[in-house]
C-alpha cells in the first residue's frame, strides 16, 4: 500500500515470504541510449513535456540530441520548466500551473536531469491529471501539501499520472526507478514524500556518458547516496529477496567504481558500473525500504539546506556502527562481495566492511561533522526529534529521539 513498508519478507530459515516488486515497465541501458529517447516518448504519446536539470539542459550538447531524436520519432517538445534544486512545494505549484496551461492529448512527462529534475516531474505527471482547473498559486501550494505524507489532508493519488519518462543525468539517487518524489518546504520546514506506484516512470533511459558533466563533488555525493541505499535495502528490516540480490551484486562494483571515477572522470567504464548500481539502488530502495541515514538525511536536508548525497555520505558510517552487531551476518555477506578472501567470521567482517566505507567516505573528501554543514549545537534536539518516518522505521535498531540524540552529538 502507498506509504507504508512491507512486512519483512525474507523467513528466518531464508525462505522467500510474500512480497510486491514494482519497477519501471521499460528500462534501457547503456552508453549513447539517450539517442532512443524520441522512440520511447513516441510509444507514449505525441509531445514531450521537458523537464531539465539544474545543470544547464537546455543550453547543453545533449539538448541537441534529444530534441533530433524526439523530432525524428515525430514527437513534438517543449520546455516546461528547468530544475533549480531539490523540489519545494512552492515550485511543484509553479510547475503544475505552468503544465496545466499548456497541456493538450497526447503529453509526455520527460526527465532529464538527476533527482531533483526526476521527483519534479514525478509531482507533475501526478498530480496535473487531478489539479483543480483555473487554480491560483497558494491554491495549487495548498493542493500540493495535502498530497504528501505526513503533512496536509493525506490525500492519495487514484488517477493515472502523464506518462513519464526518465533520463538520470547523475549517479545516485536510483529516483528513475522509485515510487516516491521528495518535496520540501523551508516555509513550513519539512521534506516529505509524494508516493504511490503509479509515479514509477514508464520508461527509463540511463545513458552512463550523460554523467560526464558532474563535477567531482556532485559524482562523490551521488556516488555515496547510491552506496547508502543498496546498503541500507539490504539491511532494513523490510528487506526483500529480489532487493537485496540487486543490492549484492551491485555494491561492489560501486564500491570499486567510485573512487576510479573521482581520480578519472573519463572513466567510462566506472560510470557504467555507478549508473547501473544507481539503477538498482533505485529499485532495491522502492521494494524494500531505507534506515537511519536516509531518516536523518531528509532532516538535515529541510535544517541545513546540504545536499542529500553530502547527508548521507556523512551518516553512513555512523549508521552502521549503531548497527553493526544487529546485523552482522548482513554486514559480513556484503564484505565477502567486496573481498572474496574476507574472513569467514561475521563478527569480524562487519568490522572490515564498516571500515571500508568509513575509509571510502573519507577518501571522497566531503563534510563528515555536522557542524562542518552549519548545525548549530542548540538544533541537535530538533535534528533527533525530525528524523523519523518510513527511513527510519526500516532501521534495523530502533531508533527513538531519546537514542538518537547522543548519536547525533557524537559526530558534530
Amino acid at each position: 500500500m502507498a506509504g507504508s513498508l512491507p512486512p519483512a519478507a525474507v523467513a528466518a530459515d531464508g525462505a522467500p515470504g510474500t512480497y510486491d516488486l514494482v519497477l519501471p515497465p521499460v528500462i534501457r541501458f547503456g552508453a549513447g541510449r539517450v539517442a532512443e529517447l524520441g522512440a520511447m516518448v513516441a510509444g507514449l504519446g505525441c509531445r514531450a513535456l521537458v523537464v531539465g536539470g539544474r545543470r544547464g539542459l537546455f543550453g547543453n550538447p545533449v539538448w541537441a540530441t534529444i530534441t533530433a531524436g524526439l523530432e525524428a520519432a515525430g514527437v513534438g517538445w517543449r520546455p516546461l520548466v528547468e530544475t533549480a534544486g531539490e523540489p519545494t512545494v512552492a515550485g511543484v505549484a509553479a510547475a503544475l500551473g505552468a503544465a496545466a496551461a499548456c497541456r493538450q492529448p497526447g503529453d509526455v512527462i520527460v526527465a532529464v536531469g538527476g533527482g531533483s529534475a526526476i521527483d519534479l516531474a514525478k509531482a507533475v505527471a501526478g498530480l496535473v491529471v487531478i489539479a483543480p482547473p483555473g487554480a491560483d498559486r497558494a491554491l495549487l501550494d495548498q493542493f500540493v501539501v495535502d498530497h504528501l505524507e505526513g503533512v496536509g489532508r493525506g490525500l492519495v493519488l487514484e488517477e493515472t499520472p502523464l506518462p513519464l519518462v526518465a533520463v538520470p543525468t547523475t549517479a545516485g539517487t536510483g529516483a528513475e526507478a522509485t515510487r516516491n518524489a521528495v518535496i520540501g518546504c523551508p516555509q513550513r520546514c519539512f521534506k516529505k514524500s509524494l508516493r504511490s506506484p503509479l509515479l514509477v516512470p514508464r520508461g527509463v533511459i540511463v545513458d552512463p556518458e550523460l554523467t560526464r558533466s558532474c563535477d567531482r563533488t556532485t559524482t562523490a555525493a551521488a556516488g555515496l547516496d547510491c552506496i547508502t541505499q543498496l546498503v541500507e535495502s539490504f539491511i532494513c528490516r523490510f528487506a526483500a529477496p529480489v532487493p537485496r540480490a540487486l543490492a549484492l551484486a551491485a555494491l561492489p562494483a560501486a564500491v570499486t567504481a567510485l573512487p576510479r571515477v573521482l581520480a578519472d572522470p573519463d572513466d567510462l567504464a566506472g560510470r557504467a558500473a555507478l549508473a547501473h548500481a544507481a539503477l538498482l539502488s533505485g529499485i532495491a530502495l522502492t521494494n524494500s525500504g531505507l534506515g537511519m541515514a536516509h531518516g536523518v538525511a531528509a532532516a538535515l536536508g529541510v535544517e541545513c539546506g546540504v545536499a542529500h548525497g553530502v547527508a548521507c555520505g556523512m551518516l553512513l558510517p555512523v549508521a552502521l556502527a549503531v548497527n553493526r552487531t544487529a546485523v552482522a551476518g548482513d554486514l559480513a555477506l556484503l564484505e565477502r562481495a567486496c573481498d572474496p578472501g574476507a574472513t569467514g567470521d561475521d563478527a569480524a567482517a562487519a568490522t572490515a566492511f564498516v571500515s571500508r566505507i568509513t575509509a571510502l567516505v573519507e577518501h571522497c573528501g566531503l563534510p563528515r561533522r555536522l557542524r562542518d554543514i552549519g548545525l548549530a549545537p542548540d538544533r541537535l534536539d530538533w535534528l533527533a526529534a525530525n528524523s523519523g518516518g518510513a527511513s527510519m522505521r526500516g532501521n534495523p535498531v530502533s531508533l527513538g529521539a531519546e537514542a538518537l540524540g547522543p548519536i547525533l552529538a557524537g559526530i558534530h
